[in-house]
Order: C-alpha cells, then sequence, then structure tokens
C-alpha cells in the first residue's frame, strides 16, 4: 500500500464505503510499514504482511498463503490486484473454498528486463479468478482477451480536487515557485512513468522559458538517477523534487501544466485528478485513451522530440478550466461516492450469493 494509482483506488473507494456494511482488509506484498498503513488501520482495517517483495522467496510465500487462508475463514471475496503474483494467491484462495476470486488489471503493457517472465505470470493470472475487472478498456483488452470484464473506475473525490486560488498563492509561496511557469508530474520515480524524458522536455522548455520550473512528486529508486541527469542537463536548480504527499489536491493548484509522459498505464489516475483542478495535461500515447475526459487533455506520441513536447507546454500554459475538469470528471463515471456505492452493492451482492455476509 504505497503511494500510487492502484492503491489510491482502493483507499477512494475504502474511505467511501458503508463499513459497517462491508470491511476491507489488505494482504501486502511487503512486511515495511508503507504510505497508507495507519489511515487503513483507523478506518478498521487489517493488514496482513508477506515479504515476497523484499525477499523474492516463492516457496515461503506459498507456505505462508496456504497457512494465511487455514487460519482465516471469515474472508467471502479475494480482490486480487498485482498479476505479477496473482496466480499465487487466487489459487491459495481457491484451495480455501472462497467463491468469489477477482483478478483485476490496472497495467494496458509491460516492459523492463523481466517481461518474459512477466508475459508467463500474466496468463496465469486469470486461471483461478472467477470474476475479472479492469481500471480501463486498453487494461482489460491486455489481460484478459476476449473474457468479459467489468471496468471500475479509479474515481477520485472530485470535488477534492477543485481550484482555489488562495491554495495556489499559498503552496506556491511555500515552494518559492514566485510566477514561474510550473510543470507537473507525479508518480513513482520508475522507468514506467518515463521522468528521464520529461528531463529532455524541460530542457527544451527552459531554452524557451527562462523562468520554468519542473516540480516532481513521488519517491522510487531512480531518484539518484534523475537528479544526477538533471544537473548534467543543467536544469538542476529549476527542479523541485518532493516525497510521497498526502495533499495533492493542494499540489495541483501551483502547478500550471501537467505531463504524464508514460511508457504505459492502465489508466494514469494523477492525469484524471490533474483535469479536475482545471490543469492542462499532456499526456504520451502510453496512457489509456480513458484518461481523456476534457478540453483539456492532450495527447502525444513519444516518437516526437523533447522540442515538440516543449512547444505544446507552451501553447497550452494559461488555459487553465476549472469548471471543464470537474465537470468531464463526473460525467465520465469518475466521481467516487458513486463508483463506492456501485461497488459496495456488487461485493455486497456477491457476498450473498457465496452464502458468507
Amino acid at each position: 500500500m504505497e503511494a500510487g494509482g492502484t492503491q489510491a483506488l482502493l483507499m477512494n473507494l475504502y474511505r467511501n464505503i458503508d463499513r459497517d456494511k462491508l470491511q476491507f482488509d489488505f494482504l501486502v506484498e511487503y512486511e515495511q510499514k508503507q504510505f497508507y498503513d495507519e489511515e487503513i488501520e483507523s478506518l478498521g482495517g487489517r493488514i496482513y504482511r508477506a515479504s515476497v517483495r523484499e525477499d523474492l522467496n516463492l516457496p515461503r510465500f506459498i507456505g505462508f498463503l496456504k497457512q494465511f487462508f487455514k487460519e482465516h475463514r471469515e474472508y467471502a471475496i479475494v480482490h486480487c490486484h498485482t498479476y505479477s503474483i496473482g496466480y499465487f494467491v487466487l489459487k491459495a484462495a481457491d484451495e480455501a473454498g472462497v467463491n468469489v476470486r477477482i483478478a483485476h488489471s490496472h497495467n494496458n503493457s509491460m516492459s523492463g528486463l523481466t517481461k518474459p517472465l512477466k508475459i508467463v505470470l500474466r496468463s496465469l493470472f486469470s486461471v483461478y479468478a472467477n470474476y475479472f475487472m479492469a481500471c480501463s478498456d486498453e487494461a482489460g483488452r491486455f489481460l484478459f482477451g476476449d473474457r468479459d470484464f467489468l471496468v471500475v473506475k479509479n474515481a477520485i473525490d472530485v470535488n477534492r480536487f477543485a481550484f482555489d486560488e488562495a491554495t495556489r498563492v499559498q503552496v506556491r509561496s511555500d515552494l518559492g515557485l514566485g510566477d514561474a511557469l510550473v510543470v507537473g508530474n507525479v508518480g513513482r520515480l520508475h522507468h514506467q512513468k518515463n521522468q528521464a524524458f520529461l528531463l529532455d522536455i524541460f530542457k527544451e522548455l527552459s531554452d524557451i522559458r527562462s523562468d520554468a520550473k519542473l516540480l516532481l512528486v513521488g519517491n522510487g529508486a531512480l531518484r539518484e538517477e534523475l537528479v544526477s541527469k538533471a544537473s548534467a542537463l543543467g536544469i538542476a536548480n529549476n527542479l523541485i523534487l518532493l516525497s510521497n504527499r498526502k495533499d495533492m489536491d493542494r499540489l495541483y493548484q501551483a502547478m500550471d501544466v501537467f505531463v504524464l509522459p508514460s511508457l504505459y498505464e492502465g489508466l494514469g489516475v494523477v492525469a484524471i485528478e490533474a483535469q479536475s483542478s482545471g490543469l492542462p495535461t499532456i499526456c504520451s500515447s502510453g496512457v489509456a485513451e480513458d484518461a481523456n475526459i476534457s478540453p483539456l487533455f492532450t495527447r502525444m506520441s513519444l516518437d516526437d522530440p523533447p522540442k515538440v513536447w516543449a512547444e505544446a507546454i507552451v501553447k497550452v500554459s494559461g488555459l487553465r478550466d476549472c469548471a471543464s475538469g470537474a465537470s468531464g470528471a463526473k460525467s465520465h463515471g469518475f466521481d467516487v461516492k458513486d463508483n463506492a456505492l456501485k461497488m459496495q452493492e456488487w461485493y455486497l451482492a456477491e457476498a450473498e450469493n457465496a452464502g458468507k455476509r
């Protein structure tokens, strides 16, 4: 439960369900404490910690799952959000007699050195599932092919992200932004998110607008590499790199343009948040088309050179439109209160059918 799009979806649902009728518990892949742990426990959820992401000990993880489901017969539903180890989770749940086993897709592509292994795991993910969900049409087709699946929007609290001028002034003052043109990006510092390309874009933007600032928000293994690259490009003094934050609704107010050049995204919920804040939002073609919810959205190819991206940023800067962003999020089904109610009704109905309320 680190800071990420999938985790944000779960927390947005969890905050808005009727927890007297329905409770989420969390089986996670790290023993160390994570970003949302305290909030989960404050809402009545239990967290069960495995260590497979830390020790990569698959036999130990399989044994952990077998013992876990032996000790916890109370669960009516297992909803799995990671295909990399999802096969093992859903297999253990099936063997323990859990009648509702959901495989949920959150990406529309894959990459990296472990891609061959991921292809195998992707094909296995669905074997022990009997329900299929996805954050977008593209993500569902990517993982489930021709199978029927339910699209569950990565919904947000639209009102929370509404633009507020006083907040913008305060945050820009706190960060020392002055009257700069501020380009924002939110996400893990990871190859998938492609912040290295964003630095190339920002270098070109700096040549056009010397007052520009780049605000990156997120943690990840590439932090030092990105800082080093920014220094080599001569843009380090105009880079503001913040760790994971719980006040993203405020930070969006300080930005002028949001840029998401990801190699792939099942949806890209940060693009929904940014548009809800009225931000012009430029995304790569790797971001699912479902993120296009307002006239604020622009989609560009990663084959376009950084200078073309920089020129696009300049073109849309100053075009903040609070009304169309918020209305677009609501009209496209991204309001969390509606989505939480739908998911709550679905869960309760399936639990009833499974004989576990």
